[in-house]
């Protein structure tokens, strides 16, 4: 699966095809419509999205309740995502769970590779790598970097930091946690570091995680404690050879869903 760039190839096209670098300040509806499908906002019942084709007309669904705008983008994205590359989807919904970058290998291909190529798309789509790449160039890895990505391509901290991580653009590690407990983590192939065995278990006593854990998913350091100084040692094995060093680690809680998004890099 990590050779399967299908999704971004073919967002590229795309964005070659319509002549422009990036789709920042594009309207969705009238991409959506330039490509001949028909967007509606309307409310979905237990989805965020959904695709329906017929003869002469596809329509993507989006649900009109998203509360923000960051998510509609990519729910949008990902749909057009779908009508350009998977011709045989004929009827589709789009839920929390198949927009989650953050699944593991074994989720993923139960859910279908369509859900990853989706994905790739959009994050290609709303965060081209040339532009994204460009706009890192000379700063500081931290928080305020996320935050200033997030905004200037008008996507969600979560699918920045994921885009990060999947440019390997600077070594990281990323831990997904739900009601309390590691589900599932991916590094940076540049990280060279064994990641401890916290898979379905509570993370380390001395992580950040755990304090927003403690603190019932509220936000607990904001400005420039965001980001908090912890040891290689929390995450990571040392090996009898090692010495313990300094790394940072900054949380995305998400009260309403009980859930955490990790990010830990070495200074």
């Amino acid at each position: 699966m990590a050779t399967n760039r299908r999704g971004s190839a073919r967002a590229k096209k795309l964005l070659a095809d319509i002549g422009f670098d990036e789709v920042t300040d594009i309207d969705m509806e009238i991409l959506v419509s330039g490509l001949g499908a028909t967007l509606i906002e309307e409310p979905l019942l237990n989805a965020d999205g959904k695709i329906i084709r017929g003869n002469s007309k596809t329509l993507i669904k989006v649900n009109s309740v998203i509360p923000y705008e960051a998510k509609r983008r990519f729910t949008i994205a990902h749909e057009i995502g779908h009508y350009l590359l998977h011709d045989k989807l004929e009827v589709h919904n789009e839920n929390s769970n198949t927009l989650n970058w953050f699944n593991d290998i074994e989720t993923t291909f139960q859910r279908g590779i369509q859900e990853f190529e989706a994905n790739d798309f959009a994050s290609e789509l709303l965060m081209p790598e040339v532009a994204f790449r460009k706009e890192i160039e000379g700063n500081y890895f931290s928080p305020d970097l996320f935050s200033h990505l997030s905004e200037r391509f008008g996507t969600s901290i979560t699918s920045t930091v994921y885009r990060i991580l999947d440019l390997n653009i600077h070594p990281v590690l990323i831990v997904f946690i739900h009601d309390g407990k590691v589900r599932y983590w991916k590094k940076s192939p540049d990280l060279w570091c064994r990641v401890k065995d916290i898979n379905k278990l509570p993370p380390p006593d001395d992580s950040v995680a755990r304090e927003y854990i403690d603190a019932h998913y509220e936000f607990v350091y904001s400005g420039d404690e965001k980001q908090q100084s912890i040891y290689r040692s929390t995450w990571f094995e040392l090996n009898e050879y090692q010495e313990d060093s300094e790394f940072f680690e900054y949380c995305i809680p998400t009260k309403q869903y009980k859930t955490i998004i990790s990010v830990i890099w070495e200074n």
